[in-house]
């Protein structure tokens, strides 16, 4: 066992937990799991992400010191925002192509679809200043649907669908996406800058400010005279190696951690297997859409432009370089939980160097948000379907650019991406409470798009890598 690869006994971490959920909550051993096994998972995100703030910090301010040409900063910046953009639109658009191609909403029985959109047009008329989807039905008014409007009228899903709408997590979630929706144009550019940078230290979702005081500290020290500058780069490049050795001791008991996890996320779903597998049940076809658009994404998509521009990588070794940062993603559904771990890949399994992946990876673990943003496409096109909504090539657009930009300002932290779903809803004309239908999956299914989210940050710096010649091992 101690001579196993660590990506290996994460897997053997994650099968053991999923395996031991099941089996509790057939015993009825739940709460034992939830009470007792639970918390170590918690704790595990806890210690990376304490870890991953400093670590952010002294890293680039370590690499952009250590630039001997400053212009190239400016080079690195653009072509990191120019790749995760790039990135970020071509995952929507194949998360809109195949939802439209395999049209899971129209899985679902008939009269679910008519009780659906029935409860959509009476939202569009309890609504003041939406106008909802135009489209050709109207089910409401139509003679043809008469007598199935009357029958729906006493029948208990719109009540159920109502409380959903009012429930507390639902809630919480649609006024931190009114927040967002109602800032300003430039307000992340002004979120960027740091008011006081001991608390933005103190909050993972404050990560872009870290980075914009890490690169301004960074670059004044590469600035002043190198007799100057030489003990605080040796203490900066002291404390960075204490924090990665941090890592190291910490992912020693990943395996344990990781199954703690796995076991409280599905001990949390459901008291039974039964009805772990009944949730499913009416989300199969959204959700294996999802899977499928997400695997592309992670299997075939950043494989193949990595194999294409750097020849020397074989898609196998690609995998086995980056295996311990995507089961980490997808047992912790946290980008920045997963960055220390990453960094780490990247560097001593990939090659890339310490100036680019210590400035590349931490900005992709706060804007590249590619399997989120995926997520989104999918997502609110299946619930227009499901509610016998068709919407537009130009509403289809409308989600790219709205997915695209509320991935920038989505935090690296779990569920953020049901509040950027609730804004791209809106942006169309759905209802936002939606999200209620496929909040059930959206743990499980989170833990999937972070580790497209992660093997886009790893994708990214090794181009990036590469195309400034910092990556000796592949050249």
């Amino acid at each position: 066992m101690k001579n196993l690869p660590l990506h290996i006994k994460i897997i053997i971490g994650l099968l053991a937990g999923i395996i031991y959920a099941f089996i509790s909550s057939a015993l009825g051993w739940n709460n034992f799991t939830i009470n007792w096994i639970n918390p170590f998972g918690t704790i595990f995100i806890r210690l990376l992400k304490f870890i991953a703030v400093p670590l952010v910090l002294f890293s680039i301010i370590g690499g952009v010191s250590s630039l001997n040409d400053i212009s190239k900063l400016g080079r690195l910046g653009a072509k990191t925002l120019g790749l995760y953009l790039l990135t970020t639109i071509i995952a929507v658009g194949v998360g809109l192509l195949l939802v439209n191609l395999v049209k899971p909403g129209k899985f679902i029985d008939e009269q679910q679809q008519l009780k659906n959109r029935i409860e959509y047009e009476k939202w569009v008329q309890a609504t003041d200043g939406v106008e909802g989807v135009k489209d050709d039905k109207n089910v409401l008014t139509d003679p043809e649907y008469r007598d199935q409007v009357e029958e729906i009228a006493s029948d208990e899903t719109l009540a159920k669908a109502e409380r959903h709408a009012e429930s507390a997590v639902v809630k919480e979630k649609m006024a931190s996406a009114e927040k967002a929706k109602d800032t300003p144009p430039l307000q992340f550019l002004v979120d960027m800058v740091p008011e006081n940078i001991m608390l933005s230290l103190s909050d993972n979702g404050l990560m872009l400010q870290v980075i914009f005081f890490a690169i301004f500290f960074g670059l004044s020290l590469a600035i002043i005279p190198k007799e100057t500058a030489k003990p605080v780069v040796d203490f900066i490049n002291g404390v960075n190696e204490v924090f990665l050795k941090m890592v190291d001791i910490v992912m020693k008991a990943a395996p344990f951690f990781v199954f703690a996890l796995l076991a409280g996320v599905i001990a949390k779903m459901a008291d039974t297997p039964a009805e772990v597998f009944e949730i499913f049940k009416g989300l199969w076809t959204y959700s294996v859409t999802l899977v499928i658009g997400l695997a592309f994404m992670a299997f075939v998509f950043y494989p193949l432009l990595i194999t294409l521009f750097v020849k020397k990588l074989s898609y196998k070794e690609f995998f086995k370089n980056i295996s311990p940062a995507q089961f980490l993603a997808f047992s912790t559904s946290s980008s920045a939980a997963t960055l220390p771990v990453t960094m780490e890949c990247v560097e001593e399994n990939m090659g890339v160097s310490k100036n680019i992946s210590s400035f590349v990876l931490p900005i992709g673990a706060t804007v590249n948000m590619d399997g989120t943003s995926l997520y989104q496409a999918v997502a609110v096109v299946f619930l227009a379907q499901m509610h016998m909504v068709d919407l537009t090539f130009g509403q289809q657009i409308t989600i790219v650019f709205t997915a695209t930009l509320a991935s920038i300002g989505s935090a690296a932290v779990p569920s953020a991406g049901l509040v950027m779903m609730i804004i791209v809803l809106q942006s169309v004309g759905l209802n936002p409470a939606w999200i209620a239908i496929i909040f059930p999956v959206d743990r499980i299914l989170d833990m999937c798009r972070t580790v497209v989210n992660v093997t886009g940050d790893v994708s990214v710096s090794t181009l990036i890598a590469k195309s400034e010649g910092e990556l000796p091992k592949y050249s």
